[in-house]
Formats: C-alpha cells, structure tokens, sequence
C-alpha cells in the first residue's frame, strides 16, 4: 500500500511539475490585471445618462486606471424605486474602484453597495478638494465615499488607495453631468 501510494505521488509530482499547475506565494494570490475585462466607460456612461433621469457623471480618470465593469441596477422599491450606474476600475497597482451614482437616498445606496446587514451610518469624514465625503462600512473591510452632489449621490468603494479613492474622488466631484443627447 505504501509502494502504490509512492508511485501515485510521483505521478502527480511529475504532472504538476511538467505543466507548472502549482506555485507557491507566501504573500497571497496575485491577479494579472492584464487579464481582467475591459469596458469603454465613456460609452456605457453616456449610454446609461440617456436611460435615466438624474445627471450621470464621466470622470475624468488617469489614462492607466482601466475600466473593467459597468452596469445599472434596480435601488429601492415603490416610489422610491430608482437606478444606481456604476462602473469599476483597475488601477496599475491591481486594486478596484467603483463609482456608483443614483439619486436613490444614501442609506439605501450604502447598503446596497454593501450587499446588506451593514449599518448606513457614517464613520467619518474626508476632505477632498474642498468637498465632504461621508465615509460609510462597505463590503467587508472595503470603506465607501458618499458625496451628495446636485441630487445625486456619488458612491466610491473598493479596494484601492486612499490616495486612489482621492483621485476617483476628485474627478467625479469635478466632472461635468453628461449632455442627454
């Protein structure tokens, strides 16, 4: 029994040697952001201000932060029922961000944004460029930014920086709504 667990060993040693199948990394797993998908955000957010009715914001982003996600989801219910749009980026440091705008009340943002069971409550502040951002709990250790804005909320989480969460910060707060054409 000894013998044949041996050779089943060596066997599967060989394999995942001869295809690299396994790597060892002491730091945690690493994501190629190469490999993640791609969106043009000036099309989808522009696509998505023409659908809904609150002015929708294109930031200006740095030229190497990528665009990898976008949609629109249904936020409240009733009378309250509006939209969120949202769209994710890659930053070259491999960390995402999200910005998400709707007109929906901050608490119902926040908590959507969080997945649930998360207190909309605010846990400070920060000042970016002479604006207020309410800092919120997100998904689980990711912090969220929420700024009122000409009856929109702008909602910024995920895991970047805060030096990434400032520069997000700073270009949605700064960027002009989206012409409905």
């Amino acid at each position: 029994m000894v013998l044949s667990l041996v050779v089943l060993l060596a066997i599967i040693g060989s394999i995942v040697w001869l295809t690299q199948g396994c790597e060892f990394s002491p730091s945690g797993p690493t994501v190629d952001p190469s490999s993640a998908p791609t969106v043009d955000a000036s099309k989808e957010l522009s696509g998505a201000a023409r659908r809904v009715d609150f002015p929708v914001r294109l930031p200006a982003v740095p030229a190497d932060w990528r665009a990898n996600s976008s949609n629109t989801v249904p936020l409240g219910q009733g009378a309250t029922r509006t939209t969120a749009v949202r769209v994710g980026w890659i930053t070259p440091g491999g960390k995402y961000l999200r910005l998400s705008q709707s007109k929906a009340p901050v608490e119902d943002l926040v908590v959507m944004e969080a997945g649930g069971g998360v207190s909309a409550s605010s846990t400070g502040s920060v000042d970016v460029a002479g604006r207020t951002w309410a800092k919120h709990r997100g998904k689980g250790d990711e912090p969220s930014w929420v700024l009122p804005l000409d009856g929109v909320q702008l909602l910024i989480t995920g895991s970047g920086t805060d030096e990434d969460f400032r520069t997000l910060a700073t270009a949605a707060q700064t960027a002009k709504p989206i012409a409905k054409s």
